[in-house]
């Protein structure tokens, strides 16, 4: 790793995996560096009870299919296992255990330096670090000073933690649906959502709506109109364990709450309540704290992006992280086109500088 490459990888997760596919045939000398120990990205670190939303044939990164699921949908150690089937399938050039810190540009070389205090050298990047390792908190007043169990979904494993306590389950998307479920097996639950949540047609999975934003993704392209009304892609996905939590009525929303005081959590219409726990299931940002001094970024870790391609500095894309740089790019799925084209401009790049 000491020489300079043509090409680094940051982030050994599905996207960074997707771009490698494609980087097979390309005449490129690079690597992947993975901040984590063992192969599957930041699935491992998911909840042990997560599942995809689509069948496993409608759940595959390019160019080897995902095995069938023993469910309607694959768990999450299935997902695990594909990852690191796919990695050891095409053999791609990994470095476990390098935490990239900050990435600066000498004389039009990337330098990325590394926990460890080296600095390694590149003509070009691609950042593939996602999201998990930003959890995003709103910051409700009070917040800091409440008494009881406070973590991010990104903590959450199983409802153990919860077990016969009163919830507080904050979050109107997939995460705080399926957490929600969960937990109110075990504990008293109440939810707080910033807008009433709306669920999908217990037939629509996630194949569906991929399905549905690719056309509108392909109308937009061509500049034609598109009727979107009958899914809205933002809404709850009927999974089974939805299924049975909504069959119990565990799904009414008390709205939102505008303040925390102690153990008490103060809602926007002035009810107050005790809770003991708070499980935020609020997303995350984008985690490019390691490029925060070679471009600009917003305070969600956002980059100004013309594709994947970064607007204003040559040399430096970024993949995989949601809408933002490219369609259905968080998914394992709608990874595979953003990487492509991510792989034919980095080539191009890499041959106009030689």
């Amino acid at each position: 790793m000491e020489k300079e490459v043509d090409l680094i990888i940051i982030g050994g997760g599905q996207s960074a995996l997707a771009c490698g596919y494609f980087l097979r045939r390309a005449e490129l000398d690079y690597f992947i560096l993975d901040d984590r120990e063992d192969c599957g990205g930041s699935w491992p670190q998911t909840w042990e009870s997560l599942t995809l939303f689509s069948p496993s044939k409608f759940s595959s990164l390019p160019g080897f299919m995902m095995p069938a699921s023993v469910g309607a949908y694959p768990s999450r150690d299935e997902v695990i296992a594909y990852l690191c089937a796919y990695e050891q399938r095409y053999d791609f050039p990994i470095k476990r255990n390098v935490r990239v810190t900050k990435v600066e540009l000498q004389n039009g070389v990337f330098h990325i330096h590394i926990a460890e205090g080296e600095q390694l050298k590149a003509k070009a990047v691609i950042s593939a670090t996602g999201t998990w390792q930003k959890p995003f908190i709103p910051e409700v007043p009070g917040r800091k000073s409440f008494k009881g169990i406070q973590i991010h979904s990104v903590e959450y494993q199983n409802a153990e933690i919860f077990k016969g306590k009163k919830v507080l389950v904050v979050g109107e998307g997939n995460t705080g649906a399926q957490l929600l479920a969960e937990v109110s097996k075990v504990a008293s639950t109440v939810w707080a959502t910033h807008k009433q949540p709306e669920f999908l047609p217990d037939d629509v999975d996630g194949r569906v709506l991929f399905d549905l934003a690719t056309a509108k993704y392909e109308a937009e392209k061509q500049g034609k109109p598109f009727d979107a009304s009958q899914y809205h892609l933002g809404n709850i996905v009927i999974t089974p364990a939805v299924k049975e939590a909504r069959d119990r009525d565990v799904f009414r929303s008390k709205g939102r709450i505008s303040a925390i005081e102690d153990a008490v959590v103060v809602w926007e219409n002035g009810d107050r309540e005790d809770v003991e726990a708070i499980l935020w299931c609020t997303g995350f940002g984008f985690a490019t704290d390691h490029l925060s001094g070679l471009v600009p970024t917003d305070s969600r870790g956002r980059i100004a992006t013309e594709g994947t391609r970064c607007k204003e500095v040559p040399g430096l894309w970024l993949v995989g992280y949601g809408g933002w740089t490219g369609f259905a790019s968080a998914t394992l799925i709608g990874i595979g086109r953003s990487a492509r084209q991510t792989v034919k401009e980095v080539v191009e790049y890499i041959k106009e500088l030689k």
